[in-house]
């Protein structure tokens, strides 16, 4: 599932190709919008939440002035497989056609969201009710380090690798990342929040973490971006730790206590259970 530099990064794509530009043509292939035509409408901006992308539009200045014709925010959220590629007008598409869920045209670009599993359309005024529960967003305006850090906080018993992946705490952070904060602040991911007495390290390492990989191609976090190991534990179960030499191991802890079991790596030595 793609993290929140990976959205920042899509989001920055689809801003950069679609802004200002009114749309010549839109196809939804998706049963609750398959009717809905989107023609003259103008992309104001592309913007992040989190791990969800939101595009906002303006209506065309010929029904403007109707009551009923607002601002209108495309929600996407690209889940494991989904993504949005850019195309000249004219250009082949690298995916299939029947993965396509979503072409924008313009004059200059055609936009398509393959595989996404979620795209609504809302008014504008009503984003928060897709995207109002997430906590603070780590590559967002509204990044508030001392709010993620009293959420984390809010309960005390919860396994830190748990929480980590709770988007109302805070927004952004997906496996990857999790392992990695794990490591670098040497905690065992079933370590409760509760025993953690420097919380708010733990946010300043996951911000910085995303911070300094949102505008790069590739994720490190080990170093200089040509490195050949590029993650201390992500993806490495069974591999030499690159601090210790103690080999790594995988954990799967569920995502929310109802959740799916999603995968963990962490190394033993340096990340001692409490």
């Amino acid at each position: 599932m793609p993290e929140g530099d990976s959205v920042y990064r899509a989001t920055a794509r689809l801003h950069h190709a679609l802004a200002g530009q009114s749309l010549l043509s839109s196809d939804f292939r998706v049963p609750a919008l398959a009717t809905t035509d989107l023609t003259s409408y103008a992309v104001h901006e592309v913007v992040p939440a989190g791990k969800h992308l939101l595009m906002r539009l303006k209506p065309p200045a010929s029904v403007a002035s109707e009551i009923s014709a607002k601002p209108l925010t495309l929600h996407s959220h690209l889940l494991m497989e989904g993504r949005w590629d850019l195309y000249a007008p004219s250009e082949r598409w690298k995916k299939p056609a029947h993965t396509a869920r979503v072409v924008l045209k313009t004059a200059m670009v055609t936009a398509v969201g393959f595989d996404i599993a979620q795209v609504r359309l809302v008014p504008t005024e009503q984003e928060s009710d897709l995207v109002g529960h997430l906590g603070p967003d780590l590559l967002g305006a509204n990044w508030d380090p001392v709010l993620a850090a009293d959420n984390l906080r809010h309960d005390p018993h919860q396994g830190i690798g748990q929480a980590l992946l709770d988007q109302r705490i805070m927004a952004g952070v997906g496996n990857v990342y999790r392992s990695e904060i794990l490591f670098l602040r040497r905690l065992h991911p079933l370590t409760e929040v509760g025993q953690i007495a420097d919380l708010p390290t733990v946010v300043q390492i996951a911000h910085r973490l995303l911070d300094i990989n949102k505008d790069r191609a590739r994720r490190v976090t080990t170093g200089q971006e040509r490195t050949r190991e590029p993650l201390w534990v992500y993806g490495r179960a069974g591999k030499p730790c690159l601090r210790c030499g103690t080999r790594i191991e995988l954990l799967k802890i569920p995502s929310t206590p109802e959740g799916a079991e999603r995968d963990c790596y962490w190394c033993p030595h340096c990340q001692p259970a409490v």
